[in-house]
């Protein structure tokens, strides 16, 4: 299943275009959760009636992003430092849900204080469906290893009677099989390992069903990947909105490519969308037969 971007609770009762945009859900994504933050349980609460709205399968709760900007002023992970109102607007949002009501959070605000044991249990005690935890603190953001411990601690735990899906560090199917084996999580979730590389989900199931890994892409079916996505983001997103948020997922689609710093300055820089696709054509025709291998290197897989 899929999450929507979070969503600002703020955003979506002032009728803010852009949050209303996030609500859209296209029929193929189900089952799919729309994600909200907010640091007050009123607007969070309203908030919950604009998103049942758009049909979505189940809400969930941000209680895990460590942006400065979000957590400073209470929300996202900020809710970390603030537990009786992180469990009092859990209990609001649940009791004003027609749907079920997911949290995500983390291991706790910093080293001192990873207090995800105690918090899952407060959290399911409010009525919530599923929790998933991300295995870092807010004061690590993404730095660092995930610490899948503490998840596992939580799944274990006698108390914990619903789902736990574990977050973090989930880069490739073989790491996917580790932590379901070691941790005993229901689930997984992925997050930064999909960008430029939507195919991980493919490989993940694959290899949990048979053990086998499917190769990686070759490039030019890459670049098809890429230019699908691209003109996916531009209907949705419009311009120049849907040039920039592609920019990050090109420099993925194509890491490691040998002798590729030119085209990448280009294809990151354009604001051209013909010639963003003339370049993605030369990426296709230059490096026809190219295949990336887990060993972080690119081999030729055939004529060129």
């Amino acid at each position: 299943m899929v999450y929507s971007e979070f969503i600002s609770s703020d955003g979506l009762i002032r009728d803010g275009r852009s949050s209303i945009k996030k609500l859209e859900i296209d029929e193929n994504e189900r089952p799919v959760g729309i994600q909200l933050y907010g640091h007050i349980t009123a607007s969070m609460v309203e908030a919950v009636k604009y998103a049942e709205e758009a049909q979505p399968d189940l809400l969930d709760i941000n209680f895990g992003c460590p942006v400065k900007k979000i957590a400073n002023r209470g929300a996202g992970a900020g809710m970390l430092r603030n537990v009786p109102l992180m469990v009092e607007m859990t209990k609001a949002i649940v009791n004003a849900a027609s749907l079920p009501v997911t949290v995500k959070t983390r291991l706790g605000w910093d080293e001192e204080n990873k207090n995800i044991g105690e918090v899952a249990v407060m959290l399911q005690d409010t009525g919530i469906e599923a929790i998933t935890i991300h295995g870092r603190t807010r004061n690590q953001f993404y730095k660092g290893n995930a610490d899948w411990t503490l998840i596992g601690e939580v799944k274990n735990d006698p108390r914990i009677q619903i789902p736990v899906i574990g977050n973090g560090d989930i880069n490739r199917p073989e790491v996917a099989k580790e932590m379901f084996d070691r941790y005993n999580v229901d689930g997984i979730m992925i997050g930064r390992a999909a960008v430029g590389r939507p195919w991980i989900f493919h490989q993940v199931k694959a290899f949990l069903e048979t053990g086998i890994i499917p190769e990686e892409p070759l490039t030019e079916e890459k670049v098809g990947i890429a230019l699908r996505h691209f003109h996916l983001s531009l209907k949705w997103k419009g311009e120049p909105v849907g040039i920039f948020e592609m920019r990050r997922h090109f420099s993925n689609y194509f890491k490691g490519l040998p002798h590729f710093k030119e085209l990448r300055l280009k294809l990151l820089t354009s604001l051209d969308i013909n010639e963003i696709i003339e370049i993605l054509e030369v990426i296709r025709e230059r490096y026809k037969g190219f295949r990336y291998e887990s060993s972080g290197e690119y081999f030729q897989d055939g004529p060129a």
